[in-house]
């Protein structure tokens, strides 16, 4: 007898506006937002989700739209989702939850996605300081593949995957998280070095009414002006996995959450056709709506006998990730190295944030020359399936990052090669740009000292 088919859970309408969907979603972390669909273990299920933007981010000719964005209303999710055994206990504080990607994709009939930067004080991200203004390029999908008429000359297949899948927190691990959060941004600027290098901000993004979606909740009553004061954002990853961006997480994995309330209360979203390491350029990755079928397993007291806490509290514990059999195959990789020493030519001590900005930038500049503007590799970077690596972090007082990039993403060959160079230089056919807007800000930009051609 075949197998039956998922049973939907979460079904979405893009034609609606997230607050519309019959099931209702939600953009907040808190142990209070109801469960809109209950499974159990062993279930085959599907859930669908609107982009991350719930469809503010438009397939059109500017970039307007990235620029002006409301980020108090994001990630939207779909769920939660309780979960429960096969005689129907649900799982319980304490337990693991393993989560199986059986199969994902874009949502028939919405086939295109969207990369971005944020313009720099609205958003930011992780070179905002080199590129201020927001930017935009659109994706159309192919099958596996995906190309832009923003960044002409380049395909590549997508290792589709949720930019986040986590569980709900308890009181006590959602209190932990805004206390931290607090103690960060009350610190201010001046307690964290890395701030004079990585120029995003805020330096967290602390629980706000505005924007807040909190799923079954009746929005103006007392309950939910009180959740509303206290559910997290969803923007950082955290103790319940959430937004991670593990670019590798497609068919095939598994993910081991924690379960920190009953029913685990199971939520995801933020769906990725493809995703460069690190996500660079904030809103990055492609960007889309899609749909996961899953199976869940309850494995009780897992996180006591899997999890080990590093903190002071049995609460500060991390998930597991298995990463599934099927990624696309590439042999031949142009590896650019970072080492911690800023572009003003300070050295920073076995930084590995700063050596992987030296790696990405030192990639942007040289994909420069193939006739590519450095906006069009900065979001390339933050969308392609390149592979970013903490190499050396022991051998004082450099720490040392790469940033491999598959050749054969390119229609052209990007190696250095011995070549005749006309006396006027290299011919550069300039190609389509992405959409760009201006930046009105007064906030300086960051400039390589070696090069007039940096913004």
């Amino acid at each position: 007898m075949a197998p039956s088919t998922p049973r939907v859970v979460v079904k979405v309408d893009l034609k609606k506006k997230p607050w519309e969907q019959d099931e209702p979603l939600h953009n907040r972390w808190h142990p209070e937002i109801q469960p809109v669909a209950e499974v159990k273990a062993g279930e085959f299920f599907r859930v669908e989700m609107v982009d991350w933007t719930g469809g503010a981010i438009k397939d059109d000719d500017s970039a307007e739209d990235i620029k002006n964005l409301d980020l108090s209303t994001v990630h939207y999710l779909s769920g939660p989702i309780k979960v429960v055994d096969e005689e129907g206990v649900a799982a319980k504080p304490g337990d693991l939850l393993a989560v199986e990607i059986c199969n994902l994709g874009p949502l028939p009939g919405d086939e295109w996605g969207f990369t971005a930067s944020f313009d720099r004080e609205n958003g930011g991200g992780f070179l905002t300081d080199h590129f201020p203004c927001a930017t935009k390029a659109i994706w159309y999908f192919e099958g596996i593949y995906a190309y832009s008429p923003q960044i002409p000359g380049v395909r590549f297949p997508g290792l589709t995957h949720p930019g986040i899948i986590g569980t709900a927190p308890s009181k006590e691990l959602l209190r932990i998280w805004n206390e931290r959060e607090r103690q960060l941004e009350e610190s201010g600027l001046s307690t964290v070095t890395l701030c004079e290098v990585v120029h995003q901000r805020p330096l967290a993004n602390l629980p706000i009414a505005k924007g807040c979606l909190l799923g079954k909740m009746e929005e103006g009553t007392p309950e939910w002006e009180r959740i509303a004061k206290e559910a997290a954002r969803t923007i950082p990853g955290r103790e319940n996995g959430g937004n991670c961006d593990i670019k590798n997480l497609s068919r095939g994995s598994k993910i081991y959450l924690p379960v920190f309330v009953e029913g685990a209360n199971l939520s995801t979203g933020d769906m990725h056709f493809s995703q460069g390491d690190g996500e660079i350029s904030f809103c990055g990755a492609i960007e889309m709506s899609g749909f996961l079928e899953l199976k869940c397993e309850i494995i009780r007291n897992g996180m006591k006998e899997y999890l080990t806490p590093m903190g002071p509290t049995p609460l500060h514990v991390n998930p597991i990730f298995e990463i599934g059999p099927v990624e696309p195959r590439f042999s031949e990789w142009l590896v650019f190295e970072g080492i911690s020493v800023d572009e003003a030519g300070r050295q920073h001590y076995l930084d590995a944030t700063v050596a992987y900005k030296r790696a990405v930038l030192n990639a942007i500049d040289y994909l420069f020359k193939f006739g590519y503007s450095k906006e069009q590799v900065y979001l390339l970077l933050s969308c392609c399936p390149c592979e970013g690596r903490i190499s050396g972090i022991v051998d004082s007082p450099n720490a040392v990052a790469t940033l491999a990039i598959p050749t054969s993403i390119f229609d052209q060959d990007i190696r250095p090669k011995t070549r005749k160079v006309p006396a006027a230089g290299p011919r550069i056919v300039k190609k389509p740009d992405v959409m760009k807007c201006t930046y009105d800000g007064k906030l300086a930009t960051t400039k390589n000292p070696s090069s007039s051609s940096f913004i």
